[in-house]
């Protein structure tokens, strides 16, 4: 576990983790709720904490497309891309960042 906040590209997949998660709790559960049961409280505690994880998730992609030389055309768009998409950041983590830990 301590390996995750060791390098920049853990604390990126650290990141990738909870953002994933808050995507898919915001809209597998949360927007749900807010739409068939017209009770918005879930979306109103979530929304927050995904915005924060999903800035935090594009500052640290382009820190560490820096860091380590990505080509944009190749490597970042990918991985910037993953955060829009619901389990975007796992396939990213699963096909792009764990290879580059190891």
């Amino acid at each position: 576990m301590l390996k995750f906040f060791n390098t920049k590209i853990g604390r990126l997949r650290l990141i990738a983790f909870l953002e994933g998660i808050s995507l898919l709790i915001l809209t597998g559960v949360a927007v749900p709720l807010k739409y068939v049961y017209h009770d918005p409280s879930l979306v109103k505690a979530i929304d927050p904490v995904h915005g924060i994880l999903f800035l935090f998730f594009i500052l640290n992609t382009l820190s560490v497309g820096i860091a380590y030389k990505w080509k944009f055309s190749t490597t970042t768009w990918k991985v910037l891309l993953a955060c829009i998409i619901p389990f975007g950041t796992f396939y990213v983590d699963r096909v792009i960042l764990s290879r580059m830990m190891a």
